[in-house]
């Protein structure tokens, strides 16, 4: 086991291990322990008590985070020439159509989102090999398949990320920077937390919320305590 720097000693030991935090107190323990020179993404992992493996317990699904992300978030806009205009006026970062699928083709991924029309989809099936391992695929269950491509990628720019139950039953997500107050992570926590519980599948028995953790990059985790969140 790697041997611990001076300053990872010191953030393990404001942690008590037997303790359950608030979200109040884990947001502003997050800030006082994290000590890299960059500014650190703030995350958040929920166990959840489901069996992704059967479909009536997958929970997947999108939440917009009222304080933003703190990322900036580069937008794909695969349009047709009418829609060219209302991408561009919203933010969209790059916006067109066969040229970018050339590029997707030839390996060009340096987006975070790809927002496109539904009579578009047929062309991006054959990228699905080169997308779908990014998590780059337009879906309409997240809103990146669209006819409203104006508002898709205003949510996007917004703070809207999307998230996905993973095989181990774990949904992992950036939810802020460690430059955010205390009351911004907590408040971007707590609305993934809620988006959450509202998406408790019926076929879900016994403790739902098994475990909450927060972190950042590079910092030791801090449980939470679910009941109190």
């Amino acid at each position: 086991m790697a041997r611990l720097t001076k300053k990872q000693k010191e953030a393990h030991s404001k942690i008590d291990r037997s303790k359950l935090y608030s979200l109040e107190e884990a947001s502003a323990l997050i800030k006082e322990i994290t000590n890299v020179k960059f500014d650190a993404s703030v995350d958040l992992a929920v166990r959840l008590g489901v069996d992704p493996r059967k479909a009536n317990q997958m929970v997947r699904g999108v939440v917009t985070l009222p304080h933003g992300t703190g990322k900036e978030v580069k937008v794909l806009a695969l349009v047709t020439p009418d829609k060219e205009a209302e991408a561009k006026e919203a933010g969209a970062d790059f916006v067109g159509l066969d040229e970018y699928l050339d590029k997707i083709k030839g390996g060009w991924t340096d987006v975070d989102v790809i927002i496109t029309m539904p009579s578009v989809m047929g062309k991006l099936g054959p990228l699905g090999r080169i997308l779908g391992p990014r998590g780059l695929m337009p879906n309409p269950k997240t809103g990146t398949v669209t006819m409203d491509v104006a508002k898709a990628v205003t949510d996007v720019k917004g703070g809207k990320i999307d998230f996905k139950v993973d095989k181990t039953g774990i949904v992992h997500a950036a939810i802020g920077k460690s430059s955010f107050s205390a009351d911004k992570i907590a408040g971007n926590a707590k609305e993934l937390i809620d988006t959450l519980v509202k998406l408790k599948p019926a076929a879900a028995k016994g403790v739902y919320m098994k475990s909450i953790y927060l972190s950042s990059t590079m910092s030791p985790s801090v449980q939470l305590d679910p009941k109190a969140v």
